[in-house]
Formats: structure tokens, sequence, C-alpha cells
């Protein structure tokens, strides 16, 4: 689907900002990881960044995310904090998981950022609770789980749509489809494409999103948010994406001959980035990209002089004494 409809001044500077937020500290990632700083793998969204900013922005403080290991968009989009992420990922005590998760377990509950998780498809099953919870509680708030394509092979995808479905949940499924999982493409692992055909079996509306237009996963998102709140019960969205690096990590691999440079070429001419911020005029562009580089820089110098944990947090926060 292509929809792109027209937005007031306010809000394309909003979406710039965070597109752009996004872009610059998932770049500052890439830079600093090969000094050793960082502790844990990392999963970029480059490419990536207008699903999670498309989806997040329509979302009230109290609705609730569920995200990938690949999480940093997520994680920044839903308003998480970036010193808390910077902090986590140097593997420091000021991180939002006290220096112990790393890049694949963000968690900031403040936000309602629930924590993420490494293990292909889990985002779903922990969705699918916390909106269980929701519901039996009665409360007018939505979950939006984040998953890439190669989730929807997992056995758990199909048995919590079922579920979501039986029981009217208040979640948005949201299929970040970058047509790999990890390096065998879509082609190789689905008889057909068709996410969203499977996917309306279950009795779910669902919708695919082919240009990655930030505008146009926002309306969706907002369309899907209300008939959730409603009490029609679960959506999905399929957005079609690029991840501009290789699978984990700050490089590339397009000469190792797992993708087509030339798709990345395709992609990197309708980057979502560049095409929001050729929008506003040029001082505000300016204004914005000059607070955001302050804003990752004092959070970069907060991960670097932040304390290592002490040697009790081993035992802190097990089963057992």
């Amino acid at each position: 689907m292509t929809r792109k409809n027209d937005i007031d001044t306010a809000t394309g500077e909003r979406l710039y900002r965070m597109l752009r937020l996004i872009r610059r500290v998932e770049e500052e990632v890439g830079r600093i990881y090969p000094s050793d700083r960082i502790k844990s793998p990392v999963h970029l969204s480059i490419g990536q960044e207008s699903v999670a900013v498309g989806v997040c922005d329509p979302l009230r403080p109290d609705d609730v995310v569920s995200a990938t290991y690949r999480s940093h968009a997520g994680y920044l989009a839903k308003g998480g904090d970036l010193r808390a992420m910077f902090a986590e990922l140097y593997g420091k005590a000021t991180g939002n998981a006290g220096g112990k998760a790393g890049s694949m377990h963000l968690v900031d509950m403040a936000h309602n950022v629930l924590g993420s998780s490494a293990v292909v498809g889990t985002t779903v099953p922990i969705a699918l609770g916390y909106a269980f919870a929701i519901k039996q509680r009665k409360e007018d708030r939505v979950v939006v789980a984040f998953f890439g394509d190669g989730a929807t092979e997992e056995g758990v995808f199909h048995e919590s749509l079922n579920f979501a479905s039986l029981k009217k949940l208040p979640v948005l499924f949201v299929c970040e489809n970058n047509h790999f999982a990890i390096h065998q493409p879509l082609n190789k692992r689905w008889a057909t494409d068709q996410i969203c055909a499977r996917v309306e079996t279950y009795g779910i509306p669902a919708e695919r999103i082919t240009d990655a237009n930030t505008e146009t996963i926002r309306d969706c998102t907002q369309e899907a948010l209300a008939n959730i709140r409603s009490g029609q019960g679960p959506a999905f969205l399929e957005c079609l994406t690029w991840r501009w690096r290789e699978h984990v990590g700050p490089g590339e691999d397009y000469d190792a001959g797992f993708r087509d440079r030339s798709a990345l070429e395709a992609w990197q001419e309708k980057d979502e980035v560049e095409r929001m911020g050729a929008a506003l005029d040029g001082a505000s562009r300016s204004r914005i990209d000059a607070e955001i580089e302050a804003e990752i820089a004092d959070a970069i110098e907060f991960a670097e002089r932040s304390p290592f944990p002490e040697g009790k947090e081993l035992y802190a926060h097990v089963y057992a004494e």
C-alpha cells in the first residue's frame, strides 16, 4: 500500500527528528563498536527507521512496545532513555539493565518499553501476555509487537495470532519485512510471499506497506489503533524495508555475496531520513540536527564516565543465593 497524506510542520519536524536521531545513534554505535568499548553484539536498524517511527509516533505514553534484538529503533521511537541505552551498550552500571543485558535486551519500563529479546519470535508471545493482562484489567492500552519476517516462521507466531484473535486482544503485530532471515532470502524460505494473506486466515485484518513511507505507516497505525481500542481485536502491519548493514555488526555483507548491492542502492534512493529532512526548511533542519548531535555526544560522554558494575552484581537478580 502507498498512501501519502499531508502533515503539519510540527508533525514533520517531530518525525524527522526521531528518524535522524535513530540514524545518527546507530551510525555512532557503528563507529564506536570496533574499539571494543561496546560490550555486546549490535544489530543495527539503519535503513529501517521509518517502521519504528511511523508506528510509535501515534502511540500514547501508556501504550507498550515489545521489540526484537534489533531494538535500538523501537526503543528510541517509544521514548527510551538515550543515556541509559549507551551506558548499557558499554556494559556500565548506569545502563538500563545495570550493564548486564547489552544491546539485544534493552528495557525502559518508565516509557513502557518491554525488555527486548535475542530469541527470534519471542517478542510476539511476550506482547500477547501483556495484552492479555491489559484486557483482563479493562485498561485502554495497546501493545505493539515488532518482529522480522523470519519470526513469522516460528510456531509461536501462529499460536499467538490465533489466541489474540480468539480473545480479541489489544495488540498490533508489526512485521519489519527486510526480506532476509540473517542471510536467507524470503523466496528461499516460503513458496509465496503472502504473509498478510496467511495472517488473515486467523481473522486478523492485515495491511502491507511497500514503500516504507513514514506517513503511510503512521496513518495505517492510527487506523489500526482506533479499531483495536474500540474492541475489534488485533491488527497486523507488514512493512517492507531494507537493512543497510550486515545482520549483526556495523559492516556490510554485499561483497560476501549474501545480498545484491543494487537493491541497497534502490532503497537508499528513497531514504526516509533524507526525504523527511528535505521537506523541512533549512534553518529548522539545521537546528534539529545540531540538537541531535549534542544529545548523542552527551549520552556517549555519560557512558564513557559511568562506572562498571561492582563484582557483587554477579550475585544479584539470581534464583538462589
